[in-house]
Formats: C-alpha cells, sequence, structure tokens
C-alpha cells in the first residue's frame, strides 16, 4: 500500500529530525543546477539549521537569483567533495539517479530521495526513504513539506525560491496541470511577492554577444524534417542550446533539438509543444529510453528534457529522429 501524501510528508519530517539529532545534512542538488533542484535544495534545507544545500554546478539564472537573494549554496567538487565529518543524512531533490548528481555519493549514510520525475533508478537500503510525486516540480514537494511542517521558514526569500523552481520546470506555466496553478496560488497567498514584477524579473535573459552570435548561427543553420507524424526542428550550437530550442518551437515545431558536442561528449536538448505532449510526445521518456539503450543520461519532463552520451552528433541526431518516429498520435 502506498502512503498517502500527507503521510509522506509526515515521515519526511521524522525522518529529517532523526538525522539532525545525529549531525548535519547534506542537501544535494542535480549537477545541472537548474532553477528547480537549486530552488528545492536552499528552501528544503532552510528549514534545519543542521542542513546546507550543495551540489556542483548552479546555472545561469539560479546563480543570478541567489545573488540577489543572498541565498547559501555550498559548491562541490565533484572529484573530491568535503563532506562534513559527522554527516548524519544525504537529501538528494530533483535527480532520477545518483549519477545525475555528478557526485560519488558517502556510503552509510542514510538518503532521503525527492524528486518529481516519472522514473527513479535509486537502489533504497533499509533508512533510506523516497518521495516521488506527479507534479511538475519538485519545489512543488518541498512546498508542501514546508506548509504543513515548517510554515515559518515560508519567508519572502524561500517563496521566491519555489515560484522560480515552478515557472521554470513548468516553462512559464506552458506545461502545467492543476497542481501547478494550486502550487503557485498557495506561494503567492501571503501577498508579499508581486507576480508582474516577479515574472519580469525571471525573464530577464542576460546575454552576452557572443550568446547573441552563437544562438544567430544556430538559427541560421536550423533544419526541419517530418519525423513520422510529427514535424521537427534541429540544429546545433555550442551554447543557450534551450533558447536555440524555445526559438525554434516558436517557428511552429511540434518538436525541437539542439545539439552540441564537448570534450568528447555530445548534448542533445529536446523540446515538444503543448499540442505534440497532448499527442502523444514524452521527450523525457524518449531520452531516458535511448539513455539506457545508447548509454549515458537521459530523461526530464514531458515538454522538456536531455541527453548526454559519448556518441557522435550524427549516431545521437538518428537516434532521437528514429524513436519520436515511432512515437504514434492520439
Amino acid at each position: 500500500m502506498i502512503d498517502s501524501q500527507d503521510m509522506q510528508l509526515s515521515k519526511l519530517d521524522d525522518w529529517l529530525t532523526n538525522a539532525a539529532s545525529k549531525g548535519a545534512i547534506a542537501i544535494v542538488a542535480h549537477k545541472n543546477g537548474d532553477m528547480d533542484t537549486i530552488g528545492s535544495a536552499i528552501s528544503l534545507a532552510a528549514s534545519r539549521p543542521e542542513a546546507m544545500a550543495c551540489g556542483v554546478h548552479i546555472c545561469k539564472l539560479a546563480r543570478r537569483l541567489l545573488e540577489k537573494l543572498d541565498a547559501p549554496f555550498l559548491h562541490l567538487d565533484a572529484q573530491s567533495p568535503r563532506w562534513p565529518k559527522k554527516l548524519a543524512g544525504i537529501v538528494v531533490v530533483d535527480s532520477a539517479a545518483e549519477d545525475q548528481t555528478g557526485l560519488e555519493l558517502p556510503r552509510d549514510v542514510p538518503r532521503c530521495i525527492i524528486d518529481h520525475h516519472s522514473t527513479s533508478d535509486w537502489s533504497l537500503e533499509e533508512g533510506d526513504i523516497q518521495l516521488l510525486w506527479p507534479v511538475s516540480a519538485t519545489t512543488q514537494i518541498i512546498h508542501q513539506y514546508l506548509l504543513k511542517h515548517k510554515k515559518n521558514v515560508l519567508t519572502s526569500k524561500v517563496r521566491r525560491l519555489l515560484l522560480a523552481g515552478l515557472v521554470a520546470d513548468t516553462g512559464r506555466f506552458r506545461h502545467a496541470d492543476a497542481s501547478s496553478f494550486e502550487s503557485a496560488s498557495q506561494i503567492l497567498d501571503d501577498g508579499i511577492i508581486d507576480y508582474a514584477d516577479f515574472i519580469e524579473e525571471f525573464e530577464e535573459d542576460i546575454l552576452t554577444r557572443s550568446d547573441n552570435g552563437a544562438i544567430s548561427k544556430a538559427l541560421s543553420r536550423s533544419d526541419g524534417i517530418d519525423a513520422g507524424p510529427w514535424w521537427l526542428l534541429k540544429s546545433s550550437a555550442g551554447t543557450q542550446e534551450s533558447v536555440v530550442c524555445r526559438a525554434l518551437m516558436s517557428a511552429g515545431a511540434d518538436v525541437a533539438i539542439c545539439m552540441r558536442r564537448r570534450e568528447g561528449i555530445s548534448r542533445l536538448t529536446a523540446r515538444a509543444s503543448r499540442g505534440a505532449v497532448l499527442a502523444g510526445v514524452h521527450v523525457g521518456n524518449i531520452l531516458s529510453t535511448l539513455a539506457r539503450t545508447h548509454g549515458g543520461e537521459g530523461g526530464g519532463h514531458d515538454g522538456a528534457a536531455g541527453w548526454s552520451c559519448s556518441l557522435d552528433l550524427m549516431a545521437v541526431e538518428s537516434a532521437f529522429i528514429h524513436a519520436l518516429a515511432g512515437v504514434e498520435k492520439k
């Protein structure tokens, strides 16, 4: 029997209380450091003085928000992370597997996994717990925990972090469901945050002239093909792949991909329109399947996902097109 969400939150509170009584708690974000994982880690860490949010990377958007909010986050060296001597618990947020953290986590330390992805490759042992909810962003789970067990932690700073993670992972609510809007309403409930000002600040992309040049070149070499019933627009870029994908989606693609190769690793970033998602496309499932078949790390959401592997770009592109073409239209 699966515990109700309220029961899971109570077990999470008990787990955190027990770990905090024995030592430090590391709240670990995944290695891509996007806004959902960073916002989740810092917000949860704010509930316990023994906890610290940490990870190997912070994306540009999250870094900008953290600087404005003066929010604490500990950078870890992926090769030789310095863990607390008395580490009593590890919480991993927004990661479907250990390798997505970019770290080799200490053994014999209880783990708590909090995630919203549809798949999980974690192996749980005695003393470990997992909260895997079918929501749009991990910050929704963290918000529910704080709302029910640590409401005093829901300061303006924490609410902004939670909202930023939700806005980012729903693609500015383009891929939102009813629970997404309910969470946003609850986060905004105290009236401290002016949503219009917040979203204007959130969408302020700070791009360098070099970034703009790279994006322009990527769009100039874009190409469109029919992949089964789906219209696919594709390109390659050395930076700002998600921005390129958004531009390709604006051009009318059902699905857009942007690829890059750096230091022997190929990276494919994929986006799908809401119409394509409703008609059967789930790019997260496609890329997680490709990762299992061809190696590397892949997965994400129905409308936004990524895959990193050692295959060359032509093989990566071919594998994705073949997989997408096999998705039947509802």
